[in-house]
């Protein structure tokens, strides 16, 4: 067995690599670029060796820096993770060549399988089913527009080396195949290396199912179940499970047996994933395979109770598999949720800065270890008051939950989700949330499609359902009364002027518009050493009992006999005095008052947003690339205005009017804020 390998990668990834070389024994080192120097990933390992500037192009991505760092510290293998030069044929050889171990599969079915191209038309040899599409590499837009049209709208363009929703466009007319294989390549080329593009047939209404494959050095390779992975936006991953919902126990023993044999073409020896998609009479077609550790690999990990690292590693070492077929387990059922620091309410624009409070959930699972199951896990590489940088992906942490079923685990991620606290840039949870609320959801009817068609037209807040949005306001009341008798019992108050605590309030729920909504509520039966009260909302009676204290931020206790976990915390950018309540993705933001005071605030004149419509705003933090306008230029609704890449995702601001360009107010190369003006327009 190894005694020190090195982590060719950053992030959640390298931390949980960290946690079962450190488990097995095995010393570790990071690497790192210069806007990781503080990251966790560095933290936890044992050595650490900086590899360049912060461009993962400098850095993460350049394989004589990653190699020279092996030898330099005495690390025998390397784990790539996933993502950056974990797919890459070149670094696999070049690893080996020097003597180290690449702790992954061999270069030759790297070269097979990793490349999309090579891997279609070797499936195809094999027997396997394949979709319709044109496996060559595209020249030119133009080519790629006549392809299309042979082919039929929809297709999908798609990078060779590309993964993780990077370089991959659907395109359902000439005007987006055109724009889609440039955006496509360009991406490619930034975030790969590889800038070769091809196109396939879109299957519409499709099911995005994986096996997890798992081979060795000796010829043995087995089936680890799969994993459902259809709830996807623009192509990424947002939730995963295990198993699916869908497939018979027939369909899975098809698909796992013919994943298999694939991999068995290709002498497979590690982890890896064939991709299928699914139609709805559970007809299956070979997508593509990952040469290499999932990022939702967990969910496997629950149901089978196997730590997939340590797989790879023992592999890696010339180990045989421990487990035969029949010993694979499928045991509860997993879901994984991917928090990522991005704005649903914007569009899910990445959402750069400073983690000012970062508190996950409480654990009861943990990486590499196989003996605790059937509660919560957060795999992360981030801590509070850490950065998250622009420069790459938008992932804060995953959040993997184990239940007895598929409805145990849904409830587990919904309580796990609400005492999940990121503070100082946005999240995805409030959407994440609405989709485990959304009943076709928890029926188990979507496809890849779900998103785009419940939510096409963007994420609002009141797409985010709750059961009882009466319990909201009487969980605020009911921590104004604990606050309100804290007040009171301080002593030293002046005679005729101490706090004085009522039973009547008004809860005022703050809008956007200045129509706020005035909620009489009583709270009564107070026991301030249990924290327990009654609230009476219109005809709504809670019971609220909560040993939680003011200055907590998750609050947790019951209601009317049901537990129950919220977030809690006072201030907000509308009022300093608001109490912002959040439970189950809705948030309540409100100020909680004497019934007089209501009456005074209902005279308070409503101060209007100013107008800033004549602005080209940056909806996020991010490097301005490009600048496509000019003082004077006369610009009609739809053109192309700037571009702003953040987290290796390029986008394009486009303008919202017809309008002539009164200033540039910012320059090619700069760093911009949120709503940060870039143009402005002629009134």
């Amino acid at each position: 067995m190894f005694k020190k390998i090195l982590i060719a990668n950053r992030g959640e990834i390298a931390c949980r690599v960290i946690a079962t070389a450190r488990k097995m024994g095995i010393a570790t080192v990071a690497v790192y670029s210069e806007a990781d120097r503080e990251a966790r990933h560095v933290r936890l390992a044992d050595e650490a060796v900086c590899i360049g500037p912060a461009p993962s192009r400098e850095s993460y991505l350049v394989a004589d820096k990653i190699i020279a760092a092996a030898k330099s510290t005495g690390a025998e293998a390397i784990h790539p993770g996933y993502g950056f030069l974990s797919e890459n044929e070149d670094f696999a050889r070049r690893v080996e060549e020097e003597g180290l171990v690449f702790i992954g599969p061999k270069h030759y079915s790297i070269a097979a399988m990793g490349d999309k191209i090579a891997s279609k038309k070797l499936a195809k040899e094999a027997g396997v089913n394949t979709i319709p599409g044109w496996n060559d590499p595209i020249e030119s837009a133009e080519q790629a527009v006549e392809i299309a049209r042979g082919i039929g709208y929809p297709v999908m363009i798609k990078a060779s080396a590309g993964g993780g929703g990077k370089g991959l466009r659907v395109a359902f007319n000439d005007k987006e195949a055109l724009e889609g294989f440039t955006s496509c390549r360009n991406e490619a080329r930034n975030s790969f290396g590889d800038d070769r593009v091809f196109i396939e047939k879109f299957v519409e209404e499709p099911r995005h199912i994986e096996i997890q494959v798992l081979g060795d050095a000796h010829g043995n390779v087995i089936y680890l179940n799969e994993r459902e992975c259809s709830i996807q936006r623009r192509h990424q991953k947002v939730i995963e499970e295990a198993p699916s919902p869908f497939i018979s126990d027939a369909t899975r023993k098809a698909m796992g047996e013919q994943a298999v044999a694939l991999a068995k073409a290709v002498k497979y020896q590690s982890a890896g994933t064939v991709e299928f998609v699914v139609g709805k009479d559970q007809s299956f077609y070979f997508l593509e395979m990952n040469t290499r550790l999932q990022v939702e690999h967990p969910v496997t990990e629950c149901i089978t109770g196997l730590d997939l690292v340590e797989l790879m590693i023992r592999v890696a070492a010339g180990e045989p598999l421990p487990l035969t077929q029949a010993d694979v387990k499928r045991e509860g059922w997993a879901i994984e949720c991917r928090i990522n620091a991005e704005d649903p309410f914007r569009n899910f624009l990445p959402s750069t800065g400073r983690l000012v409070h970062f508190k996950p959930p409480t654990e009861t699972m943990w990486q590499a270890d196989t003996a605790h199951r059937y509660g919560v896990r957060v795999d992360t590489g981030v801590f509070e008051g850490g950065e998250i940088p622009m420069y790459y992906d938008s992932m804060i942490a995953k959040l993997i939950v184990h239940g007895k079923d598929r409805l145990d685990a849904i409830a587990k991620m919904r309580e796990a989700l609400n005492g999940f606290v990121i503070r100082g840039i946005n999240s995805n949870i409030p959407f994440q949330a609405a989709l485990l609320a959304h009943p076709e959801f928890v029926a188990g009817r979507f496809n890849t499609g779900f998103i785009a068609q419940h939510y096409g037209g963007g994420f609002r807040s009141e797409d985010v359902p709750h059961d009882d949005e009466d319990f909201l306001v009487a969980l605020a009341a009911f921590v104004r009364r604990k606050s309100r008798e804290r007040a009171a019992a301080i002593s030293g108050q002046l005679p005729g002027y101490g706090v004085k605590v009522g039973k009547d309030y008004t809860v005022i729920r703050l809008s956007n518009d200045g129509q706020h909504r005035h909620i009489p509520v009583h709270v009564d039966e107070f026991v301030g050493e249990t924290g327990y009260a009654s609230v009476l909302v219109g005809d709504k009676r809670y019971k609220i009992s909560s040993p939680s204290r003011l200055n907590d931020i998750v609050i947790t206790g019951e209601v009317n006999g049901q537990p129950f976990t919220a977030q809690i915390e006072r201030g907000s950018a509308r009022n300093p005095l608001a109490l912002v309540v959040q439970h189950n993705g809705t948030k309540l933001e409100c100020l909680v008052v004497s019934p007089r005071m209501a009456e005074l605030h209902r005279l308070m004149p409503f101060k209007a947003p100013p107008d800033m419509s004549r602005y080209v705003l940056s909806p996020m933090p991010g490097l301005l690339v490009d600048v496509a306008v000019q003082p004077g230029q006369r610009v009609q609704a739809g053109e192309r205005v700037a571009v702003i890449e953040a987290m290796k995702m390029e986008n394009v601001l486009f303008a919202a009017a017809d309008g002539v360009v009164a200033k540039v107010l910012a320059s090619k190369g700069e760093s911009l804020v949120v709503d940060q003006p870039i143009v402005e327009f002629e009134k």
